[in-house]
C-alpha cells in the first residue's frame, strides 16, 4: 500500500531543501508528494525562476497565511492547515527547520494523529528569549522522526527524544541540492561588473536577520570595519527589502568610504550559487549561506553568536565573530591576505540525504 506524504514549506528557503526530496518522492511509484507552501501564492519570495532552478515543481497548495505577527502567523497557519488535512488525507508530514509556520503544522499533525518528521532536527541556539528556539524545542519534542544534520544535533536530539520518537543522522539535505546543482550554476548577467566576476578577487555579503538589520548604528560600524579590511577588494551585496534599502542608505551618508560595497538587486539561485562558488570569501548572517560556503570550500565570516550547524565552524570554513566590528575586521583582514583555516566536508555531507530519509519513512 502507498504512502501519501506531506511537506510543509514555511518560506523560500524550505523549497531548496526539500527540492531533492520532492524529486526522489516522484521516484517511488508507491510514494506520493503533497507539496503545501504556508504563505500566498503570489508571494514576491517566490519568483518563477526558483522553481525551475531547482528542478522541482510549485506547491500545489497554498495556505493563503499572509502576516508578520509571529503569534497571528501560528494560529492561522494551525487553522488553515487543520482544514488542509480535512480534505487531505496524508500518511506523514514533513516540516522544515524552525519557523513559526512550522511549528503551527507540527502541532496540527500531532493533535491528529499522524506522523511527524522535523527535517534539520536537533539545532538549538540554547538561547529561549529567541522565538525560532521556542519553536526548535517544541518541534522536535512532538515528531516521530527527527532527521538531523550533523553529530552535535544528533547529540542534543537524542537526549531530548520521547519515547515515541526516533532520531537518525541522515545528513544536510542542503548538500543534495548543491551537488545537483552544481553543474549548472550560472554566472549572473550584469557588465558593469563582469571585470569583478572573471577576477574572482571579491567578497560576498549577505543580510537578512531582522535585529541586526534595526540597528543601523552598529550595522554601520560593521559595514565600515568590513570594508576598510577589505581594503581594494570588492564587496558585492545582493540584498532583499529592508535590508538592501538600509545598506544603499548607510551607503549614500559617505559614499567615498563605501564605494567598494556594490549593493545589488537580489539573484536568482542559480546565480547567487555561481556567486557563491568564485568568491574569494563570504560574510553572512544565515547559517544556509555559511554550509553553502563550506560546501565550496570558500573562506566564510558569520556576524552572529552561533550557528545551527556547528560543523561548519569545527570542520569546515566558517568562524563567528558575532556582531563585533572589531572582529568582523580582523577576521575580514585574515581573509583577504588568505590566512585562513583548513577545511572539509563535514560527514554524511554527501548529497544522499534525501533517499536515506525517504527510505527510513517507506519502511
Amino acid at each position: 500500500m502507498g504512502k501519501t506524504v506531506c511537506i510543509l514549506a514555511g518560506a523560500r528557503p524550505n523549497f531548496v531543501k526539500v527540492s531533492p526530496l520532492v524529486r526522489a518522492i516522484d521516484r517511488y511509484p508507491e510514494a506520493q508528494c503533497l507539496l503545501v507552501f504556508a504563505g500566498c501564492e503570489d508571494d514576491p519570495t517566490l519568483e518563477p525562476s526558483l522553481f525551475d532552478d531547482l528542478q522541482m515543481p510549485r506547491p500545489q497548495f497554498y495556505l493563503g497565511v499572509n502576516s508578520t505577527s509571529l503569534n497571528e502567523i501560528t494560529s492561522q497557519v494551525m487553522a488553515a492547515f487543520d482544514r488542509f488535512l480535512d480534505e487531505h488525507p496524508v500518511d506523514v508530514v514533513i516540516v522544515v527547520d524552525d519557523l513559526a509556520s512550522t511549528m503551527a503544522a507540527a502541532i496540527v499533525t500531532k493533535k491528529r494523529n499522524i506522523r511527524l518528521a522535523h527535517l534539520v532536527a536537533g539545532t538549538r541556539s540554547f538561547d529561549i528569549n529567541m522565538p525560532k528556539e521556542i519553536n526548535r524545542l517544541v518541534i522536535d519534542a512532538l515528531s516521530d522522526y527527527l532527521f538531523t544534520a550533523g553529530v552535535r544535533s544528533t547529540g542534543v536530539a537524542t537526549r531530548e527524544q520521547s519515547e515515541q520518537s526516533q532520531t537518525y543522522m541522515v545528513g544536510n539535505i542542503l548538500m543534495d541540492t548543491l551537488r545537483f546543482n552544481h553543474g549548472r550554476l550560472k554566472k549572473p548577467d550584469m557588465p558593469e561588473l563582469n571585470n569583478v566576476l572573471d577576477s574572482q578577487r571579491y567578497l560576498v555579503f549577505t543580510l537578512n536577520r531582522k535585529a541586526l538589520i534595526a540597528d543601523t548604528e552598529n550595522l554601520s560600524k560593521m559595514l565600515s570595519a568590513m570594508v576598510a579590511s577589505a581594503g581594494d577588494i570588492p564587496i558585492i551585496a545582493p540584498l532583499r527589502g529592508q535590508a538592501n534599502c538600509v545598506v544603499s542608505d548607510i551607503k549614500a551618508k559617505d559614499s567615498d568610504k563605501f564605494k567598494k560595497l556594490l549593493v545589488i538587486s537580489s539573484l536568482s539561485y542559480l546565480k547567487f550559487g555561481w556567486l557563491m562558488a568564485h568568491a574569494l570569501g563570504v560574510i553572512t548572517d544565515s547559517g544556509n549561506v555559511a554550509e553553502e560556503a563550506t560546501f565550496n570550500g570558500v573562506p566564510c565570516i558569520t556576524i552572529n553568536n552561533y550557528t545551527e550547524h556547528q560543523e561548519t565552524v569545527s570542520v569546515g570554513s566558517n568562524v563567528l565573530v558575532g556582531e563585533d566590528a572589531d572582529k568582523l575586521g580582523a577576521a575580514v583582514k585574515n581573509m583577504v591576505s588568505g590566512e585562513w583555516k583548513k577545511c572539509a566536508l563535514p560527514d554524511r555531507w554527501d548529497g544522499r540525504t534525501a533517499e536515506r530519509i525517504l527510505q527510513i519513512l517507506l519502511q
